[in-house]
């Protein structure tokens, strides 16, 4: 553990100099961003949704209490303030009372003066909403016991115990600042409109087309942003994502494309017009077993399936093909608490002999008496990575005679097949996750009646109890140590869950675009405040 920290802090250290080196360019003013997004928005509420199509568009348009430092945005303890005041403030009262000052100068886009109560109205919203109000957030806030404005610029928030993970969760980049006005009207007012506070006030939207930002003269922070505006075209094709880049209509995709839509770009335009950023992405993807199934019932039959797959070889290759390359656990690889490739290589599935660990995957099929398994596999109609890593799983299981038949859907009903009707027997699965904050990422594999997003459906209270101690520790390697404890324990002894392979992060863009940095998450970075073009 101490080396991966060192690793992590020499990292952190390159960024903050290439960083510094950039900060040598002195940016201009002017000019209007134009960028891709690979979906459209259900809504506009960011405290309801929780895809990239939402934030993509609509981050520009809000503040949020505190951020992920833009400046070192890899690095997963490092936050700012950004509508309070000053350094992110330390905790008070053995840890459980954190003390906001709040600025006095910010004001929504329709003029109305931004004060701590309506951060601590937006705060209440995501953490205790009204019923008959979604939060999808509101899970990871089980640690709060309450978001007060105790005058127009200060906001308390009490902790029902000390935790590690809490200040991560108020970073996240979906906790716009509302209005309290107008969420004591309508609390579903976001859903269909826009008003924040943010660099950039709403210019147009365009149904399934686009939305438009235009330069905030009364933004909070003076100086900001260097742009005029921007202008994000949606385009749920990636070959149109791609070609838009190509052609000069789009600077940038701010999610990732694939290797070759990154060589194809550079191919067509020159090393020299196109800057490559990337980096290992807060997102895996994943298998997940329905318990339910007679089958998967029995932790042997889990194990098999885990064994069978190479995710070294797997990883060389795919990662040519596919937005797909680390071999990691459950814990995000860039973390100090991650295993290391040495560590992970003792975990059955993760072992380098690959012939060893199928005929161990072949030998406890048949002590379950299941050597001709045969299940249905729902994907995910879309090929980056879902199909792609579909079709692959499904040859690796070949190899140690199991049968799957992949099922690949509309999105809408993958979702519900494994969310909500439970009407599955295996899935293809991704987690994505903003700020990387292991104690809340690895929630969702907590027992089924604790977390929803459990979509295995089982119930092991040992690892609860587990998890538990991780929560409420008192300091880092504590916390740490439980946290790979409950990961060996869903990895290894239970094989509850299988990881695949963690995501890579790719984005090719127009060199001309400075001031933005590649951070491990497509949700974090996206207000625009600092980016600015060169020509």
């Amino acid at each position: 553990m101490g080396v991966m920290r060192r690793l992590l802090i020499a990292g952190a250290a390159a960024t903050v100099g290439l960083a510094g080196a950039a900060q040598a360019e002195t940016p201009k003013y002017g000019g209007t961003l134009s960028y891709v997004v690979g979906g459209n928005a259900p809504s506009f509420d960011g405290h309801q949704e929780s895809t990239f199509a939402v934030i993509h568009p609509m981050a520009p348009f809000y503040s949020l209490l505190i951020k992920v430092n833009p400046e070192n945005p890899s690095d997963p303890t490092a936050f700012v303030c950004d509508i309070c005041v000053g350094d992110v403030p330390a905790a008070t009262d053995g840890g459980t009372t954190y003390t906001f000052p709040i600025v006095k100068n910010a004001k929504f886009h329709d003029g109305e003066a931004l004060d701590a109560h309506d951060v601590a109205a937006s705060l209440n919203h995501v953490m205790f909403p009204p019923e008959g109000v979604l939060s999808v957030r509101r899970a990871m806030y089980e640690m709060v016991e309450s978001v007060k404005a105790t005058d127009d610029s200060t906001v308390v928030i009490k902790l029902k115990y000390a935790t590690a993970a809490f200040v991560p969760a108020l970073a996240n980049p979906y906790n716009w600042i509302y209005s309290a006005a107008k969420l004591e009207a309508d609390p579903n007012w976001y859903k269909t409109n826009i008003v924040g506070s943010g660099a950039f006030k709403l210019g147009e939207v365009q149904a399934g087309a686009s939305f438009t930002g235009t330069k905030y003269d009364d933004y909070h922070v003076k100086g900001r942003p260097y742009l005029d505006g921007f202008k994000a075209i949606i385009a749920p094709k990636q070959s149109l994502r791609v070609q838009a880049i190509r052609g000069g209509r789009a600077d940038i995709e701010f999610r990732s494309f694939p290797p070759k839509s990154r060589d194809d770009l550079i191919g067509a335009l020159g090393a020299e017009k196109i800057t490559v950023q990337e980096s290992t992405w807060n997102c895996n993807l994943s298998v997940s077993l329905n318990h339910n199934f007679p089958a998967f019932k029995d932790p042997r039959v889990r194990k098999a399936l885990t064994l069978a797959i190479d995710r070294w070889g797997g990883s060389k290759y795919l990662s040519q093909i596919a937005i797909m390359k680390t071999v990691g656990g459950l814990i995000y690889p860039g973390h100090p608490w991650a295993r290391s490739d040495e560590e992970l290589e003792k975990i059955p599935g993760y072992w380098r002999d690959v012939e060893k660990s199928r005929a161990e995957a072949r030998r406890l099929l048949k002590e379950a008496g299941h050597e001709n398994l045969s299940f249905d596999l729902v994907n995910r109609n879309v090929d980056q990575p879902y199909k792609i890593a579909g079709t692959w799983l499904i040859g690796e299981w070949k190899k140690i005679g199991v049968k799957a038949s992949q099922r690949a859907v509309p999105t809408g009903e993958w979702f519900r097949s494994y969310r909500e009707t439970k009407n599955y027997e295996a899935a293809v699965t991704a987690t994505c996750q903003s700020i990387v904050n292991p104690i809340l990422d690895l929630a969702n594999n907590l027992s089924i009646d604790r977390s929803p997003q459990n979509y295995r459906d089982y119930i092991n209270r040992d690892l609860d109890a587990i998890y538990d101690k991780a929560a409420k520790a008192t300091t880092d390697e504590e916390a740490g140590q439980y946290m790979r404890d409950f990961e060996k324990g869903i990895l290894d002894d239970n094989s509850h869950y299988m990881i695949v392979l963690w995501w890579h992060r790719l984005i090719p863009h127009r060199s001309y675009v400075k001031g933005w940095k590649v951070s491990p998450s497509h949700y974090l970075g996206q207000t625009l405040v600092d980016v600015w073009l060169d020509k």
